[in-house]
């Protein structure tokens, strides 16, 4: 019974199972004929196996005999001697139900025990309680089989669904990287290209808004180890005692109830470890990461094992590390570990080229979210927009945009439906000038968008301005020559 429990508990196909059950119960208790079927939630047949007849045209016959029916209703294991099992000649015979649980998940039954010299063979009651517990052992490991298959199967759809989610995500933080004409975000969607490849240690820098965090997984979406985990972590978030068990994992015991748990260098094997906001990691943990980034080694907290990781670090910082550096709060060495490779992404008011695009681009995310179609925004709106300063950068403009959009009842958003600072029309650093335009530009102002109105109908242009057809043409002229600003700003 030990070798049969040791060649049933390995996870193998259903009917491996089955044949290996039907084989052993016919050789230990010397049957001439053999039986073994599965059956599914319903009690319908799956598989089936015979040994010394006829498999039955019709498996789920086997069903409609007599005994299998009396064991199937009894759920105990039963022996009759002369029985016609499925309409054979009488002989002996042990029928055993798999019961896993509540269920009976097949039947086990062997039949005609082999003649001993003189002696007529015949089954005993040893023989009924083997069969029984060969049946028990096999519904158990059928059991088993049946979960992992099922796990199985749950777990390729998940790897599915997590494969899709995140080329979905690395296609929308792409997308939204991609917005952006201005040198400063050319520059940096070129430096994300190039070091993709890489194995290099890269530091992305900005204000907090900029898309720190999408860059880098923008970096590890298209890196050689993107098929492996992205384990971020905000090192500003976590005191430093449980900030390093983050980091680096903790040994059972260190302290009462404390159990083992792997760091997220551990995790993130084969993939890439994000820590952002690096510049807030206590002095004597960056002694430590150090170590970890030369040795490629982690040890846990309270242990004594190191352990080899493999991994790719990305790290963020909105501080500035080189005069934390100078007051002696961040080690240079480790700096310059962390920046073999640097990204600097510039806030929004210094690339307000790009803003046009981005509201387009939040309009259709969040439009199609609210159920709008055709999302549009005033010029006056978006002439609010460019003059504000964004101290939360996109961050803060994906959210002004958002809002405006679940306070709409129709699809133009106007100012009125801007949720932002009293003050936000006027540019933090800016002369107060920058609001107050001169005549000439007022009058091109003015003009633009009554051309914007009449949609370029010369004569209703005329008439509203009062003034006649060749004259506006002239103007017309001038505007075109030098640009207004409704026309840098639009959108649509």
């Amino acid at each position: 019974m030990y070798d049969v429990g040791r060649a049933l508990n390995t996870l193998r196909p259903e009917g491996e199972l089955l044949e290996e059950l039907m084989h052993r119960a016919v050789a230990v208790l010397d049957a001439m004929t053999g039986l073994v079927f599965s059956l599914d939630e319903k009690l319908n047949v799956q598989q089936l196996f015979t040994f010394g007849f006829e498999v039955p045209a019709q498996s789920s016959g086997v069903l409609g005999d007599p005994a299998i029916k009396q064991v199937l209703a009894s759920r105990e294991p039963i022996s009759l001697a002369g029985a016609r099992f499925l309409g054979g000649a009488p002989s002996d015979l042990l029928v055993a139900p798999m019961i896993a649980g509540e269920s009976v998940v097949g039947i086990l039954a062997v039949g005609g025990k082999e003649e001993r010299g003189a002696k007529r063979g015949s089954f005993v009651e040893d023989d009924l309680r083997f069969l029984s517990s060969l049946a028990a052992i096999g519904a158990a490991a059928i059991d088993n089989s049946r979960h992992y298959h099922r796990l199985n199967v749950i777990r390729e759809s998940l790897e599915d669904e997590n494969r899709n989610l995140k080329q979905r995500m690395l296609r929308e933080y792409s997308d939204r990287l991609m917005i952006g004409d201005s040198p400063k975000m050319q520059k940096v969607i070129d430096l994300v290209a190039r070091v993709a490849d890489s194995q290099a240690n890269v530091l992305i820098r900005g204000e907090s808004g900029t898309g720190k965090e999408m860059v880098a997984r923008l970096i590890h979406g298209n890196s050689p180890r993107k098929e492996g985990p992205f384990v971020a972590i905000n090192c500003a978030a976590l005191p430093e005692t449980l900030l390093e068990s983050e980091l680096f994992g903790i040994e059972r015991g260190v302290a009462t109830g404390v159990e083992a748990r792997p760091g997220k260098f551990e995790l993130a094997r084969g993939g890439t470890v994000f820590l952002d906001e690096v510049g807030d990691i206590p002095l004597t943990l960056q002694a430590k990461l150090l170590r970890v980034l030369q040795e490629r080694e982690v040890e846990k907290l309270g242990g004594r094992r190191r352990i080899p990781i493999d991994v790719r670090i990305l790290s963020a910082t909105h501080r500035s590390l080189e005069e934390m550096i100078e007051r002696s709060e961040f080690r240079q060495d480790l700096y310059y570990r962390l920046k073999v490779v640097e990204i600097v992404l510039p806030p929004l008011r210094e690339r307000k080229e790009d803003i046009p695009k981005l509201v387009r681009y939040f309009l259709d995310k969040y439009g199609k979210r609210e159920g709008l179609r055709d999302v549009r925004i005033t010029q006056d709106a978006l002439q609010n927009l460019m003059r504000y300063s964004f101290p939360g950068n996109v961050r803060e403009l994906e959210n002004v945009v958002e809002g405006a959009l679940a306070l709409t009842t129709d699809p133009i958003i106007d100012s009125g439906d801007l949720l932002m600072p009293d003050r936000a029309t006027v540019t933090a650093g800016e002369e107060i000038s920058a609001d107050l335009p001169s005549l000439d530009e007022l009058e091109r102002r003015y003009v633009a968008r009554v051309l914007a109105f009449t949609k370029g109908n010369i004569s209703k242009a005329a008439k509203i301005l009062g003034i006649d057809r060749k004259t506006l043409y002239r103007m017309r002229s001038v505007l075109s020559q030098s640009g207004t600003t409704e026309e840098k700003w639009d959108i649509h």
